[in-house]
């Protein structure tokens, strides 16, 4: 049996306690799920101090601000979780504390199997999804950057910026980037930071870190606050071997702040030595197309020569007076022709009109002393008349000439009028009128 020790100092005895409880290696790393109990957070240093207890037991727990900052929850009094961390004896009071370095809900695994569980179902939402990524514009008009304003990103996108394209616009929207309430602040940034007019980028960075570290980057929350971003986003978190939810969902992944920088801002050399490239070549098409549209106008002006109303009047007058001629020529020869034929014809038509015309006559004075031989005016000569009524035609009988009371009598040498006054047999004789 050991001898107890004498006249040691308080001090002393909590520096064995200490050194006892260190070298426990069962208490060095535990993992306790508890429920919360008389939780305070303290404002100057950040740490937070809380009891874990169960329906026997409590122990007073300390969580470090270094530590609380990874943490996935700010917790609160009642809630149930589980704490990793190490035992030791707080020697100025005395007291036993848990030092937790790590904090999370109860029932949740660990930060990978949360971080694969969110992944998974993210996927099958298709929040991963080429399709759904935006192309970054090439010169954009002006860039949100949602970081901590302390942070050493910050500095590497400015300095990049800088160097690259200083005349681009750039607007920090400040977040927490760590700790139990940074998701909310960076969701809230990104809110803000697309309503900022003429914001065609948001660059969503963050320093190098432990995973705990980089944990706000894997919450839900930010995930989706990305993937309804109006505007496309960039990540830039960690260093070029950490990957976030957050870096799945953005448009464009940047292993660095910095590379994310150089990713968004073109590089103004770049471009002057395009835009030189541009305009050397856009000079080679202008003269190329100047020289061919010269050879197409001297073809037109060639062929406006030959095809010109001047030109063409005169070629056209020159054919005009040519078939004049040859018309007159046609015209002259043709009406010689006809007078030869019509003078022929003539005395042809005046040799035949001439025996016609002796031939009617001959027959004219036949048809006369035919027409002569048998005219009643032959039978007048003879001492006979033509008894007449008041019009002029003959009364053949006496029963037609007693119906008429004026008559005519025509001699060989001229007309007599007489007038019937006696019935026909009364006297025997007419009188004279």
């Amino acid at each position: 049996m050991e001898r107890p020790l004498a006249g040691i100092s308080v001090t002393e005895l909590n520096r064995l306690i200490s050194e006892a409880l260190r070298s426990e290696p069962r208490i060095r790393s535990v993992s306790v799920t508890a429920e919360v109990n008389g939780f305070k957070r303290h404002l100057a240093s950040g740490h937070w101090y809380f009891f874990l207890k169960d329906r026997e037991s409590a122990i007073a727990c300390v969580m470090f601000r270094q530590n609380n900052l990874r943490a996935a929850i700010l917790p609160r009094d009642g809630d149930s979780v589980t704490v990793t961390g190490y035992v030791e004896l707080y020697a100025r009071d005395g007291k036993v504390q848990l030092y937790v370095t790590e904090l999370r809900p109860a029932g949740t695994g660990s930060l990978f199997e949360q971080f694969e569980a969110l992944k998974q179902k993210l996927l099958r939402e298709g929040l991963f999804d080429q399709g759904r990524k935006r192309l970054l514009p090439q010169v954009p008009r002006k860039v949100a950057v949602v970081t901590s304003a302390s942070g050493a990103a910050l500095h590497d996108v400015l300095n990049v910026s800088g160097q690259r394209s200083p005349a681009i616009p750039l607007v920090l929207v400040p977040a927490g980037v760590q700790g139990a309430a940074a998701a909310g602040e960076i969701v809230q940034a990104l809110e803000r930071a697309a309503r900022i007019p003429g914001v065609e980028v948001i660059i969503l960075a963050r320093g190098g870190g432990s995973p705990e570290d980089l944990w706000c980057f894997n919450e839900e929350i930010v995930a989706r606050a990305i993937a309804a971003c109006p505007v496309p986003v960039v990540t830039g978190v960690g260093h070029e071997t950490d990957f976030t939810i957050a870096d799945y969902v953005a448009d464009v992944r940047a292993s660095t702040p910095s590379n994310a920088a150089e990713i968004v801002f073109p590089d103004r050399r770049e471009l002057i030595a395009r835009a030189e490239l541009f305009r050397a070549g856009l000079l080679r098409a202008a003269t190329g197309e100047m020289h061919r549209a010269q050879l197409r106008l001297h073809e037109c002006r060639d062929r406006l020569g030959r095809l010109s109303p001047e030109r063409r009047l005169l070629v056209l007058t020159d054919l005009a007076h040519q078939r004049r001629q040859r018309l007159s020529q046609a015209v002259f020869q043709a009406v010689r022709g006809r007078e030869e034929e019509l003078r022929a014809r003539r005395v042809a038509m005046n040799y035949a009109v001439t025996g016609r015309l002796d031939r009617t006559e001959s027959g004219v004075s036949h048809c006369r002393v035919r027409l002569e031989a048998v005219s009643p005016l032959r039978v007048l000569d003879r001492g006979y008349a033509l008894v007449m009524d008041g019009e002029g035609r003959v009364l053949p009988t006496a029963r037609a000439a007693s119906a008429e009371e004026k008559m005519i009598l025509r001699f060989a040498d001229g007309r007599v009028a007489v007038r019937r006054t006696a019935p026909e047999g009364e006297d025997g004789k007419d009188e004279k009128a």
